[in-house]
């Protein structure tokens, strides 16, 4: 314990110095915690010292020296101030009124004689100090010495309060470092991830960072990148260089840009068509990062219905063809867009200042999803003109129904439209394909959306419900304040081809309908009171097992 119980002379400027270089030299927090403790207690003569840091919920033990056989052991921790573990009352005193508190003789006649640690512990020396960086309360440093009164001279606690002067500032630069840190680390995840394509650009052409899953999409390697060989004037094919350049004056104004559509050269000279959302880096707007999105699959998908449109044009069997290519148009074309809707607002929420990364990660796996629900649409739609049994799955319907209205609630604002739900808590759930169930809920939606969208005066109202229709049964309404349907064509609403809308293709509520009769269920459609229609249908439950 030579150190623990130096001379007070020895505690000169060379101690000084060595002191504020030992806290002001750590960064990360738990090193600068231990540094800090072993500090206060060496230079102190303190048996004892505890950290204390001030948290939103109350103050909170951060870490705590102890002596031992000459050493100083340091235990980190997060544990709440009790009255077991210090005297309470001083450190109250402390933090309320950020002075320090210094008791040469805690057990004999001092300003806190009701403590019931002192009195308890017969606590000689403390010392309890604020740790402040400039007006900001940091928390607060206690020490105790139980042995000897008198511990915390003059010299030692000047040497202490210097300490922690300095390790507020090194605790809360500390913190803003992590803080970083973390923040670097979930945008390096969201990078390393490769859900998208991501690259960092300069504006006059070159390309500084990027991520696998671009470099994959333009066919280039890594070591491609290290040598400089990309630069993205270089990869966007010449027809689309002047939309470009009339691009850049919008971004140095707002620094971003909306996501738009282009192409860039793959490496072999083919073309990549690619969906990309630009946002400049505040501190430097010849800087920025792209967020691309590789629309392959979806132009294919574009170019595959538009062959089996012609296909249907040509075919003697109107019917069957014309419903398998209708209804890929018609269902696919629904998460298509929500693809194109979660890309925008995942470019919005990374151009954010700060950026939202949660926000953003999330609208990134809303991508992925309705990519997925595409491709599964397309399989169901399928399986269904082969007429082949629907898929066999326990479906929640109040959860699928509110995953619609969650994909539809862009829509549903644009258009002013007040949705109310009413959703029977005690619904037994209903064996089908999930899937296939949520396009008819989508359809449903935004047809009656569709509905309303003409102005006539009315406040538009969509109303969605389910309840249990016997104890064999459960049903779902989904109810619009539209003009309404006329009964004398409201059977011919579910015929093929027959449709009331200037562009629409008389295939939704057919197909909609048929999926019903497949799940053992029906779908009709009645008045909504004096304005509006209102589309239903029911399932059967699952039986018991």
């Amino acid at each position: 314990m030579s150190m623990i119980a130096a001379p007070l002379e020895h505690l000169d400027l060379a101690t000084v110095l060595k002191v504020s270089q030992a806290v002001s030299g750590e960064m990360a927090l738990e090193k600068l915690l231990d540094t800090l403790m072993r500090t206060a207690v060496e230079h102190a003569g303190a048996q004892r010292a505890l950290l204390i840091l001030v948290r939103e919920a109350g103050p909170r033990i951060a870490a705590e020296a102890t002596t031992s056989n000459g050493m100083v052991v340091v235990r980190l921790c997060d544990e709440p101030v009790t009255g077991s573990l210090l005297a309470e009352t001083v450190l109250r005193h402390v933090l309320c009124t950020r002075e320090n508190v210094i008791l040469d003789d805690a057990s004999a006649l001092n300003a806190f004689p009701t403590d019931p640690y002192i009195a308890r512990r017969l606590t000689r020396s403390v010392f309890c100090l604020p740790l402040m960086n400039q007006a900001k309360l940091i928390g607060a440093l206690y020490l105790e010495n139980n042995l000897a009164p008198g511990v915390f001279a003059a010299a030692r606690t000047a040497v202490l309060k210097l300490l922690a002067s300095q390790a507020a500032i090194s605790i809360e630069n500390s913190r803003l470092y992590r803080n970083l840190a973390e923040r670097e680390a979930r945008i390096r995840r969201l990078v390393d991830a490769n859900i998208v394509g991501i690259f960092v650009w300069e504006l006059e052409g070159r390309i500084i960072e990027a991520n696998d899953a671009f470099l994959a999409m333009v066919g280039y390697d890594r070591e491609d990148l290290v040598a400089s060989r990309l630069r993205w004037t270089e990869l966007t094919p010449p027809e689309w260089r002047d939309r470009d350049k009339q691009l850049i004056p919008e971004l140095a104004k707002s620094g971003t840009l909306q996501p738009f559509e282009k192409e860039y050269f793959r490496k072999d000279g083919s073309r990549v068509p690619v969906l990309i959302g630009v946002a400049a880096f505040e501190e430097n707007v010849n800087q920025g990062v792209a967020f691309v999105l590789d629309l392959t699959e979806r132009k294919r998908a574009a170019e595959a219905l538009r062959e089996a449109q012609g296909a249907l044009a040509r075919a003697n069997r109107a019917t069957t063809l014309g419903m398998l290519g209708a209804s890929i148009v018609h269902e696919v074309n629904q998460p298509l867009g929500a693809i194109a809707a979660s890309a925008a607002a995942g470019s919005r929420w990374l151009s954010a200042q700060p950026p939202d990364l949660d926000k953003a990660q999330r609208s990134l796996e809303r991508i992925i999803n309705d990519s997925r629900r595409a491709s599964a649409v397309v399989g169901r739609l399928r399986a269904l003109v082969k007429r082949q049994e629907p898929r066999k799955d326990r479906v929640d319907l109040n959860e699928a129904i509110l995953e619609v209205l969650a994909l539809t609630d862009d829509e549903v604002r644009r258009h002013d439209i007040l949705v109310e739900t009413s959703l029977a808590a005690d619904l037994p759930t209903v064996e089908g394909d999930r899937i296939q169930i949520q396009q008819i809920v989508l359809n449903l939606v935004v047809n009656a959306i569709e509905a309303m969208s003409a102005p006539d005066g009315r406040r538009r109202q969509l109303a969605i419900g389910s309840a249990r229709e016997d104890t064999n049964a459960v049903r779902v309404e989904v109810r619009d304040s539209g003009p309404g349907v006329d009964p004398s064509h409201a059977d011919r609403l579910f015929e093929a081809f027959y449709t009331t809308k200037a562009e629409g293709m008389g295939m939704g509520l057919c197909i909609s309908r048929a999926i019903i009769e497949a799940h053992g269920g029906r779908l009709w459609v009645g008045p909504n009171g004096s304005h509006g229609a209102a589309f239903c249908f029911s399932l059967p439950v699952l039986a018991a097992p």
